[in-house]
């Protein structure tokens, strides 16, 4: 048998991984468990049922066998809208051990999402959740190219049910492609980000073991959804890593059910994003769940406001450790971590990557100073599928990456948010990030959640404009307006304040819980 094995080194922080000359990563995250004795540990836990290693790894390979069947080879495309179940693992992981490409996208996308992407990738096949047919079907329909194989999951998993439940791994390299994830389009039409089978490892290494010492005890609990590169780290590479276990809740994450999956699976890890623990909180003026399982809460996808974690903290006795990542890094690589949490700040940078501020004209700025923030490490991404372009103006070269955020490093070395490169504004001639005003917002006790863009005044100058969602709409009146403008202005240098302000129920959003402003600023 052909040896995919990955060693890790551990004598200088950060981990080195080195993998073996032939490399699927479906045989390290699956295979390696039966070996390792986990056959009858739980792998998955849901409101479905439970799912032993033993019974991953079989399902696994009747995938696998069932799409080597239809005649799809290595290399294809498979693109997935399936939800957190135990057949996105079999999916995903079937595909890969039998070297084709899975795609796992957005679940909230409408039809002509799924048309463009059915387009984009020229997919061979495309299995999809009953759940979600009405839009999947309609963009079968209207797509200019259909794939040859289309499946809902059920259709699929009776196909696989009478398949071999033994596969050889397609003989793969660390470097060679393995998945993709659609970028979210916090800034425009998402871009299908190629990754390789060495990226899946290097972020479970340098994130979940070194960062916040994930270990086979853990359970792992992710709101965040597994068909983006977030939840795909928290709910299923993580666990998959270190031989954990992992909870899956099917239905959209609120406050009502993740608080019922933490109490019923009790997971010691738990993943969230800001708008969620911001409408936790809101729950837990009138709830108080059993939160005594957890001890370290993650969060990423937008930047967590101090006031956030400071009431977090209070409601709780629990830490979130705010970070950040990409779909192009897939995971993240600039974290707080236990016993070095700066509120407001996303952290230090995560051993294993490098990051720089760069100025408008390319200079490396020093502490203090804002700028666009590039990284590298081993888990970037490779290339945009189909835009040239747009890969050459992120993909810098020499392994940086431009992630398209606006960041300062402090003396101390934590890096400070500040917005989108493509949402700063100039305000009276000095750049202002949105960041700062809506962390400010947040802080007032009737603001739920907040976005500033900029906008033009009479006499064509950028100032502030505010979107809030009040936790009472009931209080959307010119006092409470009166109010907010009261609250920045002592709270902010003079010019930052909003001039105009707009109270709406809910805030467009990707699905990892970024405020997608260039929308606001359309209005």
């Amino acid at each position: 048998m052909e040896d995919h094995s990955i060693r890790i080194e551990k004598q200088n922080a950060p981990s080195q991984l080195h993998f073996a000359p032939v490399f699927n990563v479906a045989i390290h995250f699956i295979d390696r468990h039966l070996k390792e004795g986990r056959a009858n540990k739980l792998a998955i836990r849901s409101d479905a049922g439970d799912v032993t290693y033993g019974q991953l790894a079989a399902n696994v390979n009747r995938a696998a066998n069932a799409l080597r069947s239809l005649g799809i080879v290595p290399g294809q495309r498979m693109l997935m809208v399936v939800k957190d179940c135990a057949e996105f693992f079999y999916l995903f992981w079937g595909a890969i051990k039998a070297g084709v490409v899975p795609v796992p996208l957005n679940t909230l996308l409408r039809a002509g999402d799924y048309a463009y992407m059915i387009e984009d990738s020229g997919c061979a096949a495309f299995v999809y959740s009953q759940e979600f047919a009405a839009e999947c079907e309609a963009a079968l329909a209207a797509a200019k190219s259909r794939p040859q194989h289309v499946f809902k999951v059920a259709a699929f998993s009776e196909l696989a049910s009478n398949a071999g439940d033994q596969f050889t791994a397609h003989p793969a390299t660390a470097t060679s492609e393995c998945f993709w994830n659609y970028s979210s389009g916090s800034t425009g039409r998402p871009k299908g980000t190629v990754h390789c089978h060495r990226d899946i490892p290097i972020t479970a290494q340098c994130y979940a073991v070194d960062v916040i010492g994930a270990k086979e005890s853990d359970v792992f609990f992710s709101a965040a959804k597994l068909f983006f590169a977030y939840g795909m780290g928290n709910g299923m590479t993580f666990p998959l890593w270190v031989g954990g276990t992992a909870v899956l809740l099917e239905p959209r994450p609120t406050p009502e059910s993740t608080f019922a999956a933490i109490e019923k699976f009790k997971p010691t890890l738990y993943f969230g994003v800001p708008t969620l623990y911001a409408a936790q909180l809101a729950s837990m003026e009138t709830t108080k769940p059993d939160l005594s399982s957890i001890r370290y809460c993650v969060s990423a996808g937008e930047a967590l406001p101090a006031d956030i974690f400071r009431r977090w903290k209070e409601a709780t006795g629990l830490d979130i450790l705010d970070g950040i990542g990409s779909t192009e890094a897939l995971h993240i690589f600039i974290s707080n971590r236990p016993n070095d949490i700066s509120p407001g700040t996303s952290g230090r940078i995560v051993p294993g990557y490098e990051a720089r501020i760069v100025s408008e004209d390319g200079k490396i700025q020093p502490p203090g100073e804002s700028g666009k923030l590039h990284i590298r490490g081993l888990s970037t991404a490779v290339y945009y599928w189909n835009q040239p372009e747009k890969t050459k103006d992120t993909m810098l070269g020499d392994g940086w990456l431009n992630t398209g955020d606006t960041y300062i490093m402090t003396q101390d070395g934590h890096f400070q948010y500040c917005g989108r490169s493509d949402d700063m504004m100039k305000v009276g001639g000095i750049w202002c990030s949105p960041f700062e005003i809506e962390a400010k917002l947040v802080e007032h006790p009737k603001v739920l959640e907040a976005a500033i863009v900029g906008r033009g005044d009479d006499d064509g100058l950028v100032k502030p404009e505010a979107w809030i969602v009040l936790k009472d709409q009931r209080d959307s009146s010119e006092n409470t307006e009166a109010e907010l403008r009261e609250h920045c202005k002592k709270g902010l240098a003079p010019y930052k304040y909003p001039r105009w302000f707009h109270f709406v129920e809910e805030l467009p959003k990707t699905a990892t819980g970024k405020i997608q402003r260039f929308k606001l600023r359309q209005h």
